[in-house]
């Protein structure tokens, strides 16, 4: 059956229609995906922060005296 009076319809080809579901996901989502990310790169920075030896050694005595701070 024909549409009268009008243009006809044209679907969007697939590839564009995912495109722009991305898109307007990520525009409603916007607060959640930053709020996910700066967590994710806190922890990075922090793992990465802990994992050096020189972060453990804060917490061990020092062998010499009751000098608490070594600087």
């Amino acid at each position: 059956m024909q549409r009268r009076g009008g243009a006809a319809i044209r679907r969007e080809p697939l590839l564009t229609r995912a495109v722009s579901a991305v898109f307007s996901f990520v525009r409603i989502a916007e607060f959640e995906i930053l709020f996910f990310l700066f967590f994710v790169i806190a922890f990075l920075i922090f793992k990465d922060l802990t994992s050096r030896p020189e972060y453990n050694q804060i917490f061990v005595k020092k062998p010499g005296g009751d000098d608490f701070w070594p600087f």
